[in-house]
């Protein structure tokens, strides 16, 4: 396809300023003139053209364009119209793409402009010509001649419709447009060239040159503009560049508006900031201020008088100084260099909080902020009491270990308060990366110190409480284990020279307490669990829950909704029954959640119900506000081979009934179902052979079990068990089978079985007797190894049971079936 006015900029094409005479101002634009339009020359136009096809955009009368033609066909059109008398062609819109060469008349618009060549270069030996064309006038293709290339037709004229015009019938129409070419002018200074360039040939007075021209300026769609082209009626054609008009003004506004925007936001930037130059010149001629490294080091050197420095961070701290004050302030290196020093000066070297070690208010500050606990209280307090005679606490890794809501979290800010040290908590519960502790070298972009570091700026003493919550929940990845990470800093004989990756100078972390939590123990690497001093806390006995939502949770969420004491009263026979009927976990976590929604309820009837004040919560309006109860009252099951065992779990303990079946059939076998884990089978089968093999002294028939398939269940299928802890109450379902005898009484048991009918010890103590008081079972067997446990658990826990403490498991049988 052929170029069009794109190639203006090229010095070699004919200037149209040859052809531009003296232009009027754009201030002396006039009301189109009545008298008669100049003489025309549509008389000399021939009946036949060569065509020229076009991309782009359409070509109007009196219009100046550029054309460049290289090679053939286009080569040859514009040489078979320089032949021709007048030099004219014809130039039409195409309807293929800007760019693709046309060669069929079909693909062309009917209607075109004629063009007259004014200047053209030519050089036939590359087959180039450059060359100046004007716009004399619309035609009408009615017949292709030839269909080229290049393409011939045979053409009809209709400017000669425009030479009679009735200019007052057009006027109005004319000064419209006028109107808004003026409006247009004084936005955009761009068309004031086109307008000028007009003025040089024509004048307002020729309505029809004046619609081609402003349609020609306008940004329009090529259909719009052919549109234009092909519109014969002169009124009709100022009627619909008038439209063109009014929406290119639109557009034009918005430009403006836009443009308006930009400029004054740059020049609101510019001028601040020119502003804040001048002021910092002004300010350091006064002496007022100075600049950015000055001020800088100042401050750094300002920090290092509070600070007790030994050699080490000393001597870098200086070092770092002496490059910042050679390196230019909008370098980069300047910027890690600076944050480098930031952060080494911020450090609190040498600098410590005085511990209170007032084993007295130590006592109260526990006492006021928890209630029972007193086991784990008497050890904190033991643990104080020791760094007293000692003369410091520091170097110590407490491990609080218990179920979620037990108040872990809670105790480790008493501690803090109680000896008067800053506090920091951050969770390493699934921090996979090692630089989460020890920080990322400085080579990285965004590098920053370990978590360790960030404690110890932010509390600003070298010797603060720490915090590590969920231990056990430390993850590893291909960025390194931050678990090993833990070990230099948790062990006392190797963080006193703690050394961070970003720091790269050593710190002593000797005097920080530590303090962290878990859930369980299992999964805590054994090197780290053996550097710290493990602390259970167990749940709560409903007692204990009572007095802690008396005393802590029903006056938080009083004062956290907004809620007086005046207007809701929650009896203690109703929180004994949200215990036992919603909350029956281990902690307080859930209890807390449900007073919660009591109180929110209770302030939707006082604000939209206009309930009588105070609002009385008893035991039996607890199912009003909360729905039904999650959990049921627990029955421990009873007959022939059912037994009731006692079990740990991560939320607290819990009652575990074992049932033992023989399902009828000649082929001996175990089958075990209740989501058992691999321990728990294991417990099943070694009860299964020691009841088999020594069922005779045991009082049982053996071929029960031995000619018969046994089928072992623990209920609450969809729960996953394990352990070891099961194997007496697998062994006395069995036996229970065996001798065809029930278990005539309300009794639990917890043991480990070996072949041999040893009874070991197990876990869990403390929670598996708050289980069994919580479903009313006051008789307990255990191992003879957990007599020490047992006797740690609180006398209120233990007041009331009945304990067998067994070494064998003949003491079992005996103490089931034959008491």
């Amino acid at each position: 396809m052929a170029d069009d006015a794109s190639k203006t900029d090229d010095p070699s094409f004919p200037s149209a300023a040859t052809v531009e005479a003296e232009t009027s101002p754009l201030e002396e634009i006039a009301p189109p003139k009545t008298d008669s339009p100049p003489a025309r020359v549509e008389d000399l136009l021939p009946g036949e053209l060569v065509i020229y096809p076009l991309g782009g955009r359409p070509f109007f009368p009196g219009m100046l364009t550029p054309i460049q033609v290289e090679g053939s066909p286009y080569y040859d059109t514009i040489k078979y119209a320089l032949g021709s008398p007048g030099k004219m062609f014809g130039i039409v819109l195409s309807h293929a793409e800007d760019g693709d060469e046309v060669f069929e008349a079909n693909q062309l618009y009917r209607f075109g402009a004629v063009a007259r060549i004014m200047e053209a270069a030519i050089n036939d030996e590359d087959k180039q010509i450059k060359l100046l064309a004007e716009g004399i006038s619309r035609f009408e293709i009615m017949e292709i001649i030839k269909p080229g290339p290049p393409i011939v037709a045979r053409v009809v004229h209709h400017d000669k419709l425009s030479l009679n015009l009735d200019l007052d019938a057009l006027k109005p129409y004319t000064m419209a447009v006028i109107s808004a070419l003026k409006e247009i002018l004084k936005f955009d200074s761009l068309y004031q060239e086109q307008v000028k360039m007009f003025l040089s040939r024509h004048n307002f007075g020729e309505p029809d040159r004046l619609a081609d021209f402003v349609a020609s300026m306008t940004s329009s769609k090529r259909e719009e503009l052919q549109e234009v082209l092909e519109t014969l009626n002169i009124r009709e054609r100022l009627e619909k560049v008038l439209a063109l008009l009014k929406k290119e003004l639109e557009m034009v506004k918005l430009q403006d508006k836009i443009s308006r925007q930009v400029e004054e936001g740059i020049s609101k930037n510019q001028r601040q900031f020119f502003l804040r130059e001048q002021l910092k010149e002004i300010q350091k001629e006064l002496g007022i201020t100075k600049d950015d490294r000055t001020a800088d080091m100042e401050r750094f050197r300002d920090r290092l008088v509070k600070l007790n420095l030994s050699e080490e961070p000393k001597k870098r701290i200086e070092e770092e100084l002496d490059k910042l004050s050679i390196l230019e302030t909008g370098s980069s290196e300047y910027g890690v260099t600076r944050n480098y020093v930031d952060w080494l000066t911020s450090l609190p070297w040498g600098v410590h909080t005085k511990d209170k070690l007032d084993i007295s208010r130590a006592r109260q500050v526990l006492n006021k902020d928890h209630d029972a606990l007193s086991d784990v209280k008497e050890r904190i307090l033991e643990f104080l009491a020791v760094g007293k005679l000692k003369g410091e606490i520091g170097g110590s890794i407490i491990l609080l270990v218990g179920p979620p809501g037990v108040g872990k979290t809670s105790i480790g800010r008493s501690v803090a308060r109680a000896v008067g040290r800053k506090f920091f908590r951050f969770s390493v519960g699934g921090m996979r990366d090692e630089a989460e502790i020890k920080g990322h070298r400085r080579t990285y972009v965004g590098a920053m110190p370990g978590k360790m570091i960030q404690a110890l700026r932010r509390t600003e003493a070298a010797n603060p409480i720490i915090m590590l919550d969920e231990v056990d929940k430390i993850g590893a990845s291909y960025h390194g284990d931050p678990a090993s990470a833990l070990l230099e800093v948790l062990d006392p004989e190797q963080n006193s020279e703690f050394l961070d990756h970003y720091l790269d100078v050593r710190f002593d972390l000797s005097k920080i307490l530590f303090i962290c939590t878990a859930n369980q123990l299992d999964t805590i690497p054994q090197p780290l669990l053996d550097r710290m001093e493990v602390i259970r806390l167990s749940g709560y006995i409903t007692e204990e829950k009572i007095k802690i939502a008396r005393n802590h949770l029903i006056p938080k969420q009083y004062e956290k909704n907004g809620m007086q004491y005046s207007q809701l009263r929650i009896s203690n026979d109703a929180v004994r029954v949200i215990v036992d009927g919603y909350a029956r976990e281990a902690g307080v976590r859930r209890l807390e959640q449900k007073i919660a929604a009591i109180v929110r309820k209770a302030a939707v009837k006082i604000l939209e119900e206009n309930a009588p004040i105070p609002i009385r919560v008893g035991k039996d309006q607890v199912e009003t506000f909360l729905g039904k109860p999650g959990f049921r009252d627990e029955q421990p099951l009873h007959g022939i081979g059912v037994v009731t065992g006692l079990a740990w779990t991560a939320m607290g303990g819990a009652t575990l009934d074992v049932e033992a079946i023989t399902p009828g059939g000649e082929k001996p076998g175990l089958t075990l179902t209740g989501t058992l884990g691999d321990v728990m089978k294991e417990s099943a089968h070694i009860a299964l052979s020691y009841v088999t093999s020594n069922g005779a002294s045991l009082g049982a028939d053996p071929k029960i079990l031995t000619h018969h398939p046994v089928h072992l269940h623990v209920p609450e299928g969809a729960t996953p068990k394990d352990g070891p802890s099961a194997g007496i109450t697998m062994a006395t379902a069995m036996l229970s089978l065996a001798r065809n005898q029930p278990i005539n009484r309300r009794l639990a048991m917890t043991g480990e079985l070996t072949l041999t009918g040893q009874v070991l010890a197990v876990g869990g103590i403390r929670e598996k007797v708050i289980a069994a008081r919580r479903v009313g079972i006051r008789e307990l067997i255990m191992p003879e190894a957990c007599r020490k446990n047992y006797e740690e658990v609180p006398d209120h826990i233990r007041e009331g049971f009945t304990v067998h403490f067994v070494q064998k498991y003949p003491q079992v049988a005996k103490l089931v079936f034959d008491s």
